[in-house]
């Protein structure tokens, strides 16, 4: 495989502290894929061909919520109807946050929906996909009337479409030189979906939390508000599918199915945490409409 192979911006998929973390595992750990089926290992060419480098309030307070957090530290709003109400001041910038869901819960849709709010206020934003081609992406939102090839053609917006195994064999490489790339494109707001696919490719545990833990690293360092999203552990809808990225993160929101015998299914939605911030501890029922997820800040969920 070529290093011009790798990926394409719009195409179709074809230095770091020492972990806290124990690894005793040996390098490498790539499953169930066998690394012998890739020719050569990507190089941070690729990676930066992604982007186009050519041009580069007050709330009062309300039940069920605490009093609004006191910081200097610059916020700002999701850009999710209701979500945004119950969170006092605002996300704080730079902040790292993981939306955790089943399937079908909105996880992909907030994501873009968090991007688009930052772009219709000037931001520059970047989304990476591993699940998704970047046609995929472009699609889903316009059918939500969000003008993401207008971002596209402004230079405002990259999307980049990453294989998981690519992604995973090359992260290293990847890592290293985040932090410069972003700062390059100027990007405000960063997307990443999922982690759990770039997790899934470790078949040690320990070596997962180690390659985990050092990826979100750089993107805090990257300087960047950014959303990953995980699914959900099969046996907790509050616990990521591996257990690790909540615990990596400033913000955790999770998104679940709510099922009562002889009533409809609902979604909700719970702040399990920000970090310098205060939020609302209720859950509260959302849907995913033509325009989007709104939450219903002031209804109960059943």
């Amino acid at each position: 495989m070529s290093d011009d192979d790798w990926f394409e911006r719009d195409g179709d998929r074809t230095p770091v502290d020492d972990s806290p973390f124990d690894d005793d595992s040996t390098d490498g750990a790539l499953s169930p894929f066998d690394e012998d089926q890739l020719d050569d290992e990507p190089s941070i060419d690729d990676f930066e061909d992604a982007f186009d480098m050519s041009d580069v309030s007050d709330r009062e307070d309300t039940s069920g919520f605490d009093t609004e957090f006191e910081s200097d530290i610059s916020r700002l709003d999701l850009g999710i109807d209701g979500l945004d109400e119950m969170i006092l001041g605002g996300i704080p910038e730079r902040s790292l946050m993981v939306v955790m869901g089943s399937a079908g819960t909105g996880k992909t849709t907030f994501g873009l929906q968090f991007l688009n709010h930052g772009l219709e206020n000037g931001e520059q934003a970047v989304y990476i996909t591993l699940e998704e081609n970047a046609e995929a992406i472009r699609q889903a939102a316009t059918e939500k009337g969000w003008p993401f090839d207008t971002y596209i053609g402004e230079d405002r917006l990259a999307i980049v479409d990453l294989n998981p195994i690519e992604m995973a064999n090359s992260l290293t490489s990847i890592r290293n030189d985040l932090t410069r790339l972003i700062e390059d494109f100027g990007a405000d707001r960063l997307v990443l979906d999922s982690v759990s696919l770039l997790e899934m490719m470790y078949n040690d545990q320990a070596k997962r939390r180690t390659e985990v833990f050092d990826f979100t690293k750089s993107l805090k360092q990257a300087g960047v508000t950014t959303m990953v999203t995980s699914e959900t552990s099969d046996r907790d809808p509050y616990i990521s599918k591996y257990g690790i990225i909540e615990y990596l993160t400033d913000a955790v929101f999770v998104l679940q199915y709510v099922r009562k015998e002889f009533q409809e299914t609902r979604l909700a939605v719970e702040i399990q945490k920000i970090r310098n911030a205060n939020h609302s501890r209720e859950t509260k029922p959302y849907e995913i409409t033509g325009e989007g997820i709104s939450v219903y800040q002031q209804a109960n969920i059943f």
